[in-house]
């Protein structure tokens, strides 16, 4: 019996001399995944849509050297900590810790640094199981890495289940009190490109965590009711976009506060396909590609604002420095676990 199949090629190296491999992973019924072991990135996810044809999801590039400028983090696992840090501090047991501050004009540090594990190699193992093939990857990050106390073990396994899943699953271990916040950024299409306008959203979230001209949280968490915020319902997101731009904003870049492990649902009329995700995680990042610089990508599209959405599972921005937010601090003998599921299907 076929379960899926995992094969293996060269993609080049990095400007450090360090080869990057690419992992071809496809399940039983030819929904096809390719990652790369430089930052973990998701290059390329085909999926059936309502005509039988195969279309790739992600946006991604066609070279390492690409990969490695990735100013909108395209497919890339990010860590240590996703999102933003206020003036990239925070402190732990009275100790305080300054890390870099890389988020562009904004006094911030914005997802792990400027060499987060988005720009690492990491080792790759991949397997064939009755539920589809995995490819687990693994990096260690020692003490000081981007200013982070503490070495951290850090895991993440992505499975191509037979049910036409991806899950992805985090682990994460330390000797030293640290703060960990793990997600993915895939950007997502479900047209297979073009703007997103036409894809119907879902997020399954009664509130959100405002935030400053820094887009750093106020720390309060409000209501998503009667306000532009509020997706609960199917809502067309060229529509959203549009009176978010009325409001001076160039589209959504806001952490919801999820009601459950159902997270959010979204559709393309024109494809027929949708997609579901669930996850173990608190918060989810619905960001949809408002500064994108109109960079050259797979198969000579061009990715500028509003082609791609991206919905990145994590703890609330900046939460180290908000005691009414989730816990980020990871202590000796503890385990950082979370998981993220995405359904793919046809409507």
């Amino acid at each position: 019996m076929f379960f899926g199949s995992i094969d293996k090629r060269e993609f080049g190296a990095t400007t450090e001399g360090i080869a990057v491999q690419e992992y071809t992973l496809v399940n039983k019924n030819g929904v096809m995944m390719k990652v790369l072991t430089y930052g973990g990135i998701i290059r390329e996810l085909w999926v059936p849509d309502k005509n039988g044809n195969f279309v790739d999801i992600v946006l991604g590039f066609n070279s390492l050297e690409e990969y490695e400028r990735n100013p909108g983090y395209l497919g890339t696992l990010v860590g240590r900590f996703a999102n933003r840090i206020a003036y990239g501090k925070f402190e732990i047991d009275g100790v305080t810790y300054q890390l870099a501050l890389n988020d562009k004009e904004r006094p911030n540090t914005l997802h792990g640094g400027y060499k987060g594990f988005n720009k690492k190699v990491w080792k790759a193992f991949g397997e064939i199981t009755p539920n589809g093939p995995i490819l687990t990857l693994k990096y260690f990050s020692h003490d000081g890495d981007e200013g982070f106390p503490g070495d951290l073990d850090v895991s993440v396994t992505y499975t191509l289940t037979n049910e036409n899943e991806l899950k992805i699953d985090y682990t994460a271990t330390t000797n030293r009190p640290t703060i960990v916040n793990l997600t993915q950024h895939t950007y997502f299409n479900l047209a297979g490109g073009g703007k997103i306008y036409d894809h119907i959203v879902v997020l399954n979230a009664d509130k959100y965590t405002p935030v400053n001209e820094n887009l750093i949280p106020t720390g309060d968490i409000m209501p998503v009711e009667d306000t532009l915020y509020d997706l609960r319902k199917e809502t067309r997101l060229g529509d959203a976009i549009e009176k978010l731009k009325n409001s001076n904003a160039k589209g959504y870049d806001n952490n919801f506060v999820l009601n459950s492990e159902f997270a959010a649902k979204v559709y393309e009329p024109s494809t027929g396909i949708s997609m579901e995700l669930y996850t173990t995680q608190p918060g989810l990042q619905f960001y949809t590609g408002n500064y994108l610089p109109g960079l050259n990508g797979k198969r000579g599209q061009n990715y500028d604002a509003h082609t791609g959405f991206c919905l990145e599972t994590q703890h609330f921005p900046d939460s180290p420095n908000h005691e009414n937010f989730p816990n980020t601090v990871l202590r000796p003998g503890e385990i950082y676990k979370h998981r993220s599921v995405f359904k793919f299907g046809i409507i």
